[in-house]
């Protein structure tokens, strides 16, 4: 299922404009010139193979008649037949593309030129010698084949066709030596060619060097499709433009399973083909080298399991084995340096800050970008601020990035693009990219001082820290800058999620942060220590109360043995270590924790400093009985300091409603505690949104109230709220949902 650019299928995108402009030459034809612009020399696959011009002189040789001159004619494999080593058996996908260019060769269609563009890899070629096996079987059409990829292949291809065509000895000669526009020649023959034709120009990546001469025009004999990795419409004005992406999932698994049927479900070779993208080179290639192992068959399972790392085996390694296992070998089947095209062509049209670029985005995933992380990117001579616009241009036109369009601007690479780039990168180049990575990851993250609900760019870096994680993970030296800089935004990155109630990924994130930070930083480096805090607050969180306590116990004894029993980072230890401890029943060892960090904070900071409030806060939450009561008219006082030093909006402000509409509650007061509750629902769900963690915490205890106070059917109402949203947020299992419904429970109960 490849040649020139293997694959099987895709999307589809049209759009065009109308033909070019007449261009006069000395052909006397009335061909129309597609573009005109610069020339340079690309470098490309060149299948040069002797090719025998058959038949009579004064005859069209390879099955043409008509007339014109004949003899014999060496240069490209014959243009007859599509260059593509391995022919795709199916077809997958690609239906309303194939309906459409197949319109394009019906009889009587003329005058067309498709330019049929995508990533390396994604079956442009393919669904060309498809299109090319209809014209030449089903439409009655002759079918020509050039490779396109640079001047060379390119011009002695065309004058292949123009011999296929009747082009006589004198005429080719006169073309190769300069007395005569090869171009005009070939095309003068194409316009009154006896029969109607396909013309296909493949890998056409380079489009300078088809504007060389004007060899891209249209006829109305024929219609022209082009193959090419450059997107950029002004390129290609007059052409219709189609679009090919990777394939739909069901389609892609089928892919697999018609190469490789022997070796696992289509369930099997869904999950494969997820793995692999659905880009058709690459499911090509694992197809092909499933088919072909002999003495011990993987299935699609273990084919699937050694792509994520299984038996020390490099993905990108063992994608190319395919090619090898199915003799094609050559670079544009090798998922190592398909791509190679793309950067030498970015790097001739002077555009080397694009492959820096690529390099970059080569740290993150494949997944959906935020545009705004590449946001103030300034990488010196490499890659400079105000070149960065230039060299994201450049990897869009040549379809190695895309836009995805939504509410949040996002830039996206295909992952196996970026897993091969990384691959290859310069080991000399990967510590600066990483650093600059992580960086801007997370110089795009929210402001975390200031409450917001759920920005969804947090959310969506997530697959970019896993990756960059994944990347410094497989590194068994790397320097110290760019591990603090990973460790530095992955810490951010936690807190945002934390704060935004997202403890799931926050979880995935900080432990493989710390896993990074202890390998390369050290256990008792201060940011693998903050890490660790974090994992245990996460942790809490997912109601995993133990292994929470015995986390942040450790890091506490660790503070207090390096950096002292007073010191700001060992205080917030201790408040850390209070969360776990209340649900485990250890109140006396929470109290001297708390009572600890107010005292230490206090002298250190101030009674008003927000650190110093915010321990004031616990003295409310934690308590309970003979101890809470003397604490609770405290809370006043702590609310007025709060709205004093804070504002109402602040984070600390809110939760010191909530702790204090507790405190009236549970030391016998529920009639202050109702106005109390009420005005802690209003302000969380103000400042966080009703599905918050803290703002259900205050709706509980606001249905609690209710409940004390016989107000049946409200408790039940704001108790069911509760209970449905802790089962859609957390889970049936946690404790807080249980808990939730132990009291609907209760209250229904009662009623």
């Amino acid at each position: 299922m490849n040649g020139g650019d293997p694959g099987t299928g895709g999307g589809t995108g049209t759009g065009g404009a109308p033909g070019a402009g007449s261009v006069p030459g000395t052909g006397g034809n009335d061909a129309r010139a597609i573009g005109h612009g610069r020339v340079y020399q690309a470098s490309g696959d060149q299948h040069i193979i002797e090719h025998h011009h058959h038949g009579p002189e004064g005859g069209r040789g390879d099955g043409g008649t008509g007339d014109g001159g004949g003899g014999a004619w060496s240069g490209l494999d014959s243009v007859r037949w599509p260059s593509v080593g391995r022919a795709p058996a199916v077809l997958r996908d690609r239906t309303e593309l194939m309906d459409r260019l197949r319109a394009g060769v019906a009889p009587g269609a003329g005058g067309q030129v498709y330019v049929l563009h995508g990533l390396g890899g994604c079956g442009k070629t393919a669904v060309a010698y498809t299109l090319f096996q209809h014209a030449t079987s089903q439409a009655g059409r002759i079918g020509l084949w050039v490779n396109a990829s640079d001047t060379a292949s390119l011009r002695t291809g065309m004058l292949a066709v123009a011999a296929d065509r009747g082009a006589g000895d004198g005429e080719l000669t006169a073309a190769r030596s300069g007395l005569r526009a090869a171009a005009d020649l070939v095309w003068d023959h194409l316009d009154r060619s006896d029969r109607p034709w396909l013309l296909v120009l493949d890998n056409a990546d380079d489009p300078a060097v088809l504007r060389d001469g004007g060899w891209l025009r249209t006829s109305p004999r024929g219609t022209v499709l082009v193959t090419t990795r450059q997107a950029a419409r002004h390129w290609w004005p007059g052409a219709e433009l189609l679009q090919l992406g990777v394939l739909p999932k069901a389609d892609a698994a089928q892919v697999l399973c018609d190469l490789a049927p022997d070796a696992g479900t289509l369930e099997e070779a869904e999950a494969v083909a997820e793995r692999l993208g659905r880009l058709p080179l690459a499911l090509t290639l694992a197809g092909g080298f499933l088919a072909h192992q002999v003495i011990d068959p993987w299935t699609m399972t273990q084919y699937g399991a050694n792509l994520e790392g299984g038996e020390g085996l490099d993905p990108i390694e063992l994608l190319d084995q395919g090619a090898e296992a199915t003799g094609g070998g050559d670079s544009r089947h090798l998922v190592s340096s398909t791509w190679q095209f793309s950067l030498n062509a970015l790097t001739s049209q002077g555009l080397p800050e694009s492959v820096t670029l690529l390099r970059l985005l080569a740290c993150w995933s494949g997944d959906p970008l935020p545009l705004s992380v590449l946001s103030g990117l300034d990488m010196g001579e490499a890659l400079p601020a105000r070149r960065v616009e230039t060299a994201l241009r450049g990897l869009l036109d040549q379809s190695m990035a895309e836009l995805v369009p939504g509410s949040v601007r996002c830039l996206r690479s295909h992952g196996i693009l970026l897993d091969s780039v990384f691959r290859g990168m310069p080991s000399e180049q990967c510590e600066v990219l990483v650093t600059t990575a992580a960086r801007q990851l997370a110089a795009a993250l929210p402001d975390v001082s200031e409450p917001r609900r759920n920005d969804p760019r947090t959310s969506l870096l997530v697959p970019h820290m896993v990756a960059l994680l994944n990347r410094l993970a497989g590194r068994a030296n790397v320097e110290q800058q760019a591990a603090v800089a990973v460790a530095e935004a992955a810490l951010r990155l936690v807190v945002a999620l934390h704060r935004d109630g997202d403890y799931a990924p926050a979880l995935t994130v900080v432990q493989q942060s710390v896993d990074l930070g202890e390998r390369h930083l050290g256990a008792g480096h201060p940011l693998v220590l903050s890490l660790r805090e974090r994992l245990g607050r996460v942790l809490f969180r997912l109601g995993r109360y133990d292994e929470s306590e015995a986390l942040h116990s450790r890091v506490l004894a660790h503070r207090e043995r390096v950096l002292g029993h007073d010191a700001p980072d060992t205080l917030t230890s201790c408040l850390a270590l209070v969360y776990p401890l209340q649900p485990l029943d250890r109140l006396p060892e929470a109290m001297t924790l708390i009572r600890r960090a107010v005292t230490g904070r206090t002298a250190a900071l101030g009674p008003a400093h927000p650190l110093t409030l915010q321990a004031r806060t616990f003295l409310l939450d934690v308590p309970t009985g003979a101890e809470l009561e003397a604490e609770v008219d405290g809370g006043v006082s702590l609310l007025e300091d709060c709205h004093r030093e804070l504002g109402p909006d602040h984070v600390i402000t809110v939760i010191s409603q909530v702790v204090y509409a507790r405190a009236l509650f549970y030391a016998g007061r529920p009639e202050a505690a109702l106005s109390a509750a009420r005005e802690a629902v209003a302000s969380t769900e103000r400042l966080h949104g009703p599905d918050y963690p803290l703002s259900l915490n205050s709706r509980s205890l606001l249905s609690s109230v209710l409940h004390a106070l016989g107000e049946s059917a409200e408790a039940i109402e704001q108790g069911a709220t509760v209970l449905e949203a802790r089962t859609r947020t957390l889970g049936s299992a946690h404790p807080w949902t249980l808990h939730a419904e132990e009291l609907l429970a209760e209250f229904r109960a009662g009623a």
